[in-house]
């Protein structure tokens, strides 16, 4: 049985992972546009990263739901980078972004440490749960 913790888990990082990929589409759109820019090459890459990201995580959030103990530490370093994001938003006068971005990762945190999700995400790749 799967736990509403690994559900929810997910779901906040398809979400994430669904505004960086708007975020690259917007991105990509205003570099063909010819919208001014330092670098070409630098702008193309920081595309590339974009998408590359999320596409990253649409794979963690997927894996997670199979019951897969890896995507927990992905899961985990993209909230913190959220995070970083997050946490100077908030504070720089724009209080409803910042805790969109904080709210659900600090949750996602906290529910990565609960025990039921940690016993269904556990399994290793290509063998039955562990526990």
């Amino acid at each position: 049985m799967r736990p509403r913790g690994i559900v929810v888990i997910a779901v906040v990082v398809a979400l994430e992972a669904t505004a960086l990929l708007v975020a690259g589409g917007w991105y990509g759109t205003q570099l063909l546009t010819g919208a001014p820019v330092l670098s070409f090459w630098g702008a193309v890459f920081t595309l590339f990263l974009l998408l590359a990201f999320s596409a990253w995580l649409f794979a963690v959030a997927r894996f997670l739901l199979r019951g897969f103990r890896w995507p927990r530490a992905g899961a985990l370093v993209a909230q913190f980078f959220v995070l970083t994001i997050g946490f100077p938003t908030l504070t720089g006068g724009y209080p409803l972004a910042g805790l969109a971005m904080l709210i659900p990762a600090v949750t996602t945190i906290v529910l990565l440490f609960d025990k039921r999700v940690i016993a269904f995400a556990s399994r290793a790749a290509g063998a039955p749960p562990a526990l």
